[in-house]
C-alpha cells in the first residue's frame, strides 16, 4: 500500500513547523522575553526551520518529520515515567531509545533568520496596496531591478552584484517578512561590500510591503509568459459594487465562492456574460463603473476604482489595451488559477497555477467544467517561505 502523495505530507509538515515558531514567538512576545520591531513581535534568533529548503530537498524533510515523531513520543514516554512508577525503568529506556535511533537530519533545515522573519504583511495585498507598490517600485527600484522585475534596470551592470529577478520563484521561496527586512535594512555580500542599500530612511513601512504586494504582481505577469505563474497568486483585496447596491468588501461579497473575473471595456458592453451558479461573476472595467446598457440576467457586480484594470491585466499577463475580454479564475480558497484569452475556448493550458509535475501530464479534455474539477481537486498548498501549487 503506497503511502500519501509527497505534496500532502510535505504540506502538513511545513504547515505544522510555520504554526509551531509562529506559536512560539506569540508566546515569548505575550511573556515579554521578545521585542517589537517594525510594529510586531521581533524573532530573538538568527535562524528558523527552512522550510523553503525542506520543498527540495525531500530526504531531509522525511528525516525531520521522523524526528519530530520521535521526539513526540519520547515525551509521551517521559510522562509515563512520571506517572506511572512500575514502568518508570521501561518508559525511561524507550524515551532514550526513541532519541538514539531518530534519523536527526542535518544543519541544513536551519536558514539564517531576521527579527521580521515572521512577520505577516498589513495591506491584505489590495488594489491600493498594489497601486501604491506600482509607484513606489518605479521610483526607488525600477533602476536596478528594472521595470519589469527582471534586475535589468540602467543602473544594474554599475553595481558590484547584478540584481535578482523577482519574475520566478524567489518570492515564494522566502518568507514575506525577510524580504521586508532586506528592502528596510539593505544587504552585504560576504564581505560586507552593501550590494543593495537600506530603504528604511527613505519609505515607511507600508511602503516597503506596498512595494512586495506589486512584486508580486510583477511576478505573475511575466511568469505567464513563460507558461505559467511562478507563485500563486491571490485575488487581491477589494470592493464589489453589485448594481446601485452599496460597496462590500470582496471576501464578504463572494463567501467562498469560486469567482471568475471578466474583463470589459466600453466597446465590449454587449459582451457582459450572463451570470452562472459554478461561480460569482465579476466585471473588471477600465473606470470601476457597471458597463450600460446591462441586460437582464447578465453579470452586475463590478471592481470599483480604477487601479483594478491595469493591475489585472498585468496579472493576465498582458497589457491594459489588449485585456478587454481576458477571463480568469478563482478558486473557493481565493487563489487564482486559470486563465482565459479572448474568443477562445477554455482548455487545459489555461491552467496556469499548477505544479512542474501536473505540467508535464498528457493534457486533459478541453472545457470550463475539466477547469472547475481541476481547481477543486487540486488546491493550492501553502506554506511561508515555500509554495506547492
Amino acid at each position: 500500500m503506497s503511502g500519501p502523495p509527497p505534496t500532502a505530507w510535505l504540506n502538513t509538515l511545513l504547515g505544522f513547523l510555520q504554526w509551531a515558531q509562529q506559536g512560539l514567538l506569540t508566546l515569548l512576545h505575550t511573556l515579554g522575553l521578545t521585542r517589537d520591531v517594525h510594529g510586531q513581535a521581533a524573532w530573538p534568533w538568527g535562524t528558523r526551520i527552512a522550510g523553503e529548503t525542506l520543498l527540495i530537498d525531500l530526504g531531509q524533510a522525511r528525516q525531520l518529520g521522523i524526528t519530530l515523531i520521535a521526539v513526540a513520543l519520547t515525551v509521551l514516554a517521559v510522562l509515563v515515567a512520571i506517572l506511572v512508577r512500575r514502568w518508570r525503568a521501561v518508559a525511561l529506556g524507550v524515551a532514550a531509545g526513541l532519541l538514539v535511533v531518530a534519523p536527526w537530519p542535518s544543519a541544513v533545515v536551519l536558514s539564517s533568520a531576521v527579527p521580521t522573519s515572521f512577520h505577516a504583511s498589513p495591506t491584505a495585498f489590495s488594489l491600493a496596496s498594489i497601486a501604491n507598490g506600482g509607484r513606489v517600485y518605479n521610483a526607488a527600484c525600477a533602476s536596478c531591478h528594472g521595470a519589469d522585475g527582471r534586475g535589468e534596470g540602467p543602473l544594474a551592470a554599475t553595481l558590484t552584484r547584478w540584481p535578482p529577478t523577482v519574475v520566478g520563484p524567489l518570492l515564494g521561496r522566502h518568507a514575506d517578512g525577510e524580504l521586508f527586512w532586506h528592502i528596510a535594512h539593505g544587504m552585504r555580500d560576504a564581505q560586507g561590500v552593501a550590494t543593495m542599500p537600506a530603504f528604511a530612511n527613505r519609505l515607511s513601512d507600508n511602503d516597503i510591503w506596498a512595494v512586495l504586494d506589486y512584486m508580486k504582481v510583477l511576478a505573475a505577469s511575466g511568469g505567464v509568459r513563460a507558461g505559467g505563474w511562478p507563485l500563486p497568486v491571490a485575488l487581491p483585496a477589494l470592493s464589489v459594487r453589485c448594481g446601485d447596491a452599496a460597496l462590500e468588501p470582496l471576501n464578504a461579497w463572494r463567501d467562498r465562492q469560486r469567482v471568475r473575473v471578466v474583463a470589459i471595456d466600453a466597446g465590449s458592453a454587449e459582451q457582459v456574460p450572463f451570470e452562472d451558479p459554478r461561480f460569482q461573476t465579476l466585471l473588471v472595467t477600465p473606470d470601476g463603473t457597471l458597463p450600460s446598457p446591462t441586460l437582464p440576467m447578465r453579470a452586475r457586480c463590478v471592481v470599483s476604482g480604477r487601479d483594478a484594470w491595469p493591475i489585472f491585466a498585468a496579472l493576465a499577463g498582458t497589457t491594459p489595451q489588449t485585456f478587454s475580454g481576458t477571463q480568469l479564475l478563482a478558486d473557493r480558497n481565493g487563489w487564482l488559477r486559470a486563465r482565459g484569452e479572448p474568443g477562445t475556448t477554455w482548455s487545459d493550458a489555461d491552467f496556469l497555477c499548477t505544479s512542474a509535475s501536473r505540467a508535464s501530464e498528457t493534457p486533459r479534455a478541453a472545457g470550463l467544467d475539466t477547469l472547475i474539477a481541476r481547481m477543486d481537486t487540486e488546491p493550492v498548498r501553502y506554506v511561508k517561505g515555500g509554495f506547492i501549487h
